[in-house]
């Protein structure tokens, strides 16, 4: 099964919306939902720092910010 990843921060409204997409997409779709808080790793905090929620799937960033349910789709198609 395809694993997505979300990395988020504590209390970032856009990455509550994020998750809360991703959910409603995982009833219709075949993947699994990682969430990965970022706050004090300082190695995440480097990497991403305030542009999170930052996803990925299969380990390969897809996004950040926000979710195109459309472009989601068509990219966890072409991991499988």
């Amino acid at each position: 099964m395809i694993q997505v990843q979300i990395y988020s921060r504590h209390g970032c409204h856009l990455c509550d919306d994020a998750l809360a997409t991703l959910k409603i997409l995982q009833k219709e779709l075949n993947f699994e939902i990682e969430e990965i808080f970022i706050d004090g790793n300082l190695e995440l905090e480097a990497n991403f720092g305030e542009r999170v929620p930052v996803i990925q799937i299969g380990h390969v960033q897809h996004d950040f910010f926000r979710i195109d349910p459309v472009r989601f789709r068509k990219a966890l198609a072409s991991h499988q």
